[in-house]
């Protein structure tokens, strides 16, 4: 038998998309002016990471939303718990609406030990959705100071495509970037109704049309190893081996080590990056 749509979903996404302000839902500003209310029927689509026509027909009452459409649309349009449960009611599916909100991810702390005994090799630790949970001193010396990113928006994806400095030290950006995202679609298949994940796509997809477009093709990858080839703005050129471990305790999290073979100009440029900006930090420290 086939699935009924729901007439009244779609008046619903109307009125709310119309109460939207596009700035505070992160979308670019644009210098045209807006002919509709809120946000278009194309931004709603992009936030969701769907289709805008698969958008227009459950906003028309033509299809029937399936749930993990239903979580990706309850967070592009910052749904609080009542609209969400309303939502669901509408949709007909009020018995696949998450019950529970997500625990915050936690830190293991046998983690965090051995990132503080790797004193010149960078290390992270990945959580869900390849955020960064934490990181040794090596690892801000090579990539950013990741202390002064807010929390919220500490996230590896979102950092290699909207921080030029990543983008730019990253010889291989296209490829690290596309394996990055084959990456968090692996993830996006096991739980598909993370409203964080589904805030993190649609605001990349709005933002950037290389990730929408590796995005849409469906691309899956569970690689744990690789060669990594930054340029380095102070020491230059580096080649370094990237190995990834899995916590056995269904946490999701990840170690990520960088090393370069011993004795070889990777690995001296390791150390001299490392003491360069420990130095810096003592000096900024004493003043």
């Amino acid at each position: 038998m086939k699935p009924t749509p729901a007439p009244h979903l779609g008046a619903f996404l109307r009125a709310r998309r119309a109460q939207l302000d596009p700035q505070e839902c992160d979308l670019p500003a644009t210098d045209s002016a807006r002919r509709v209310t809120g946000l278009r029927r194309e931004e709603v689509a992009a936030l969701a990471a769907i289709s805008v026509d698969y958008y227009t027909r459950l906003e028309q009452g033509r299809v029937r939303a399936s749930t993990p459409v239903l979580a990706a649309l309850a967070r592009a349009l910052r749904l609080d718990d009542d609209q969400q449960s309303y939502l669901y009611e509408l949709a007909g599916r009020t018995d696949d609406r998450p019950r529970r909100r997500r625990a915050p991810q936690r830190l293991r702390p046998a983690l965090r030990r051995l990132l503080d005994q790797l004193t010149h090799t960078p290390a992270l630790v990945l959580g869900k959705r390849l955020d960064i949970l934490a990181w040794n001193e090596a690892a801000a010396s090579l990539y950013t100071d990741f202390a002064a990113v807010p929390a919220g928006r500490r996230n590896y994806l979102r950092l290699l495509f909207t921080d030029p400095a990543m983008r730019a030290m990253d010889r291989d950006w296209e490829h690290t970037a596309r394996d990055a995202v084959a990456a968090l679609r692996l993830e996006a298949a096991a739980d598909p109704g993370d409203p964080e994940l589904a805030r993190l796509v649609g605001e990349l997809s709005v933002q950037d049309t290389d990730f929408r477009t590796w995005w849409a093709e469906h691309r899956v990858s569970s690689a744990t190893y690789g060669i990594k080839r930054y340029r380095h703005p102070l020491v230059g050129d580096l080649t370094l081996d990237c190995d990834t471990w899995a916590a056995s305790d269904g946490s999701g999290q990840r170690l990520v080590v960088l090393t370069a073979e011993p004795g070889s100009p990777s690995h001296d440029a390791l150390r001299i990056l490392r003491f360069w900006t420990a130095e810096a930090a003592d000096t900024e420290v004493n003043r």
